[in-house]
């Protein structure tokens, strides 16, 4: 954005740079043979704060799909939240695969 400033008989123009807006990225939960359901409604509720309805409607969803989402956020939230994911599946012996995509991909 462009703004003029008369200064000593002189027009100043000055601009400004447009903040743009962080993009969202979706953590994408994948379907497994061996991930128990209650674990993935666990981890909904614990890591993307999932109420237990919602926690089990997007389980649901990921098991008939292959695929769904656990949440969108900016980069590095969408990031720390699938990895932390990945950690506790992991510590508690499950594949359990997240990912992260961008919103508008």
């Amino acid at each position: 954005m462009a703004r003029q400033v008369k200064e000593a008989g002189q027009v100043l123009t000055r601009q400004r740079a447009k903040v743009k807006e962080p993009g969202l990225w979706k953590v994408l939960l994948h379907n497994d043979d061996y991930t128990t359901q209650e674990f993935v409604v666990w981890l909904l509720k614990t890591i993307f704060r999932k109420s237990e309805s919602e926690a089990t409607a997007i389980m649901l969803a990921v098991h008939k799909a292959g695929v769904g989402v656990a949440g969108v956020y900016t980069k590095d939230v969408a990031e720390t939240r699938a990895e932390r994911g990945r950690q506790l599946a992991e510590r508690e012996g499950f594949p359990l695969l997240l990912t992260v995509e961008a919103e508008d991909a």
